[in-house]
């Protein structure tokens, strides 16, 4: 309830004032694990996925959120779960794959941060050790906006048209002899051809 409270207001929020535009949003499957697979420029791409997802998403975010006790319950009630940088990340990478071992929603950033000009940044390998692990369905992304409504280094929230799209789900086979960096470049890829695409 809590979560669909939140994006609720949050995509009220979106369409009206950030003129939010949605495509793709059918790719996501009914049922089933799936990762959500998108770039980053943006405090505010979690949410402009997470509401333009029919279904509900999953969250990795820095652990230092998480210390405002008030604030770490508000992200632990709508589904965000703590990512240590700089670190091995064992606990949130279990986590992830339990969430997506029980047929849930992962969003994941494959660049780890946001990319300060908007441009496509080099992934991490991270992704694709996901992706291949529990071959959940990848769902390519990308938004377009959010770095104008909320640039990096800002605190207030511009009226800037946001774009979210969503690109045909591709299933990675659980295969070792695939490596992880091949998987996440795939992954990058097809970011990158949603990303040319609004440029048309």
């Amino acid at each position: 309830m809590f979560y669909a409270f939140g994006k609720f207001l949050c995509k009220v929020f979106f369409h009206l004032y950030l003129k939010t535009k949605v495509i793709g949003d059918k790719n996501i499957p009914p049922r089933g694990s799936f990762i959500v697979a998108g770039n980053h420029v943006s405090f505010l791409d979690p949410v402009a996925f997470g509401i333009a997802s029919p279904r509900r998403l999953n969250y990795m975010a820095r652990d230092t959120l998480f210390r405002n006790r008030l604030f770490g319950w508000v992200l632990r009630h709508v589904s965000v779960f703590p990512l240590k940088r700089n670190s091995a990340n064992i606990g949130a990478i279990k986590e992830a794959l339990r969430r997506l071992g029980n047929g849930e929603g992962l969003l994941l950033f494959p660049e780890g941060t946001r990319s300060a000009d908007g441009c496509l940044k080099d992934p991490l390998e991270g992704g694709g050790f996901l992706a291949r692990k529990r071959g959940a369905s990848v769902i390519p992304a990308y938004v377009q906006g959010t770095d104008k409504a909320l640039p990096k280094g800002t605190k207030f929230i511009k009226p800037k048209a946001i774009r979210v799209i969503f690109g045909e789900a591709v299933v990675f086979p659980q295969d070792k002899s695939l490596l992880d960096e091949d998987v996440t470049a795939e992954i990058m890829r097809r970011i990158a051809v949603l990303r040319d695409s609004l440029r048309v």
